[in-house]
């Protein structure tokens, strides 16, 4: 089977393209960046989602059995501040890449779409992921293109990332001695590491039962953001300075992203997982690993 993977070099896209190739399939990166890591039955070709010529090109017909969307703006912060380009991104560059389905025939189309997609938080960038679920659906009903909507939770590994949240947080606090946090701390996450993010994605794939279906993948304990601090704090030699600023965290949900009902998505959870304290510990060696070189 050959699949496309739009933004395979990305955060989550590049665990993805691994777990793909991990169960046999042929895989075509297409990011702006080249993944970083070579493999027999993996080519890349340099893609702008926003170029709808350049897409259209690199799709032919018959060319994919499944195309992933990883691709456009991830970093909920960014996008706030970027909201042309965001929808540039999120919402048009995800069409083009729907045309281009819709062209190659696929079986289907696997969108990565964000908790926030369900909240009234995350601002543009929300209205982005909800905006482009709306348009997939209304595709399969025009084109009778299946697909899958992943509604992604709060990822972490130990893989630097600007939207890797925990990484970022674990490295600043080692290099400056605070973890400085924009809320009270008493926001809920239910972290899932990225490796068991990607292996659900390629279930999803593997099973027709998840066809034209909406599915949310998080982790399966609930952490408020102090206890993740204290955590780390303690892991840390107790060595850290901690403060909450309580007022700026606005954009991004408190307790859960479930702010109103659009179309109800399943939730999957890794099983086995990697465990939070062990992805923790990860992520610190990884930056120390960074220092020392």
């Amino acid at each position: 089977m050959k699949v496309a993977v739009f933004g395979g070099s990305g955060f989550l896209g590049l665990y993805l393209s691994k777990e793909l190739l991990r169960r046999g399939f042929q895989v075509s990166v297409f990011d702006l960046n080249e993944p970083g890591f070579q493999h027999e039955a993996m080519r890349f070709e340099k893609t702008d989602i926003s170029d709808r010529d350049l897409i259209a090109k690199q799709i032919s017909e018959g060319a994919f059995d499944y195309i992933y969307n990883l691709a456009g703006f991830a970093n909920l912060d960014k996008a706030v501040l970027d909201p042309y380009r965001t929808m540039e991104l999120n919402v048009l560059g995800n069409i083009n890449i729907l045309n281009a389905c819709v062209k190659s025939k696929v079986k289907r189309f696997i969108y990565a779409s964000s908790a926030y997609a369900m909240s009234d938080k995350g601002s543009f960038y929300g209205i982005s992921k909800l905006t482009s679920e709306k348009i997939v659906e209304e595709y399969a009903v025009k084109y009778d293109l299946n697909f899958t909507i992943l509604r992604y939770g709060s990822v972490y590994s130990e893989m630097e990332y600007d939207n890797n949240y925990i990484y970022n947080l674990i490295e600043k606090a080692i290099k400056t001695g605070k973890i400085e946090h924009g809320g009270d701390g008493n926001e809920i996450r239910e972290y899932i590491h990225a490796s068991d993010a990607a292996k659900l994605s390629v279930d999803v794939l593997e099973n027709d039962n998840y066809i034209n279906e909406h599915v949310i993948f998080t982790g399966i304990e609930k952490m408020k953001r102090s206890e993740l601090f204290n955590v780390i704090n303690e892991i840390l030699g107790n060595k850290l300075e901690i403060t909450y600023q309580n007022n700026h965290y606005n954009n991004h949900y408190h307790f859960t992203p479930y702010s109103y009902s659009p179309t109800l998505s399943k939730k999957m959870v890794a099983n086995p997982h990697i465990d939070m304290g062990q992805g923790l510990l990860e992520c610190i060696k990884a930056v120390y690993n960074k220092k020392d070189k």
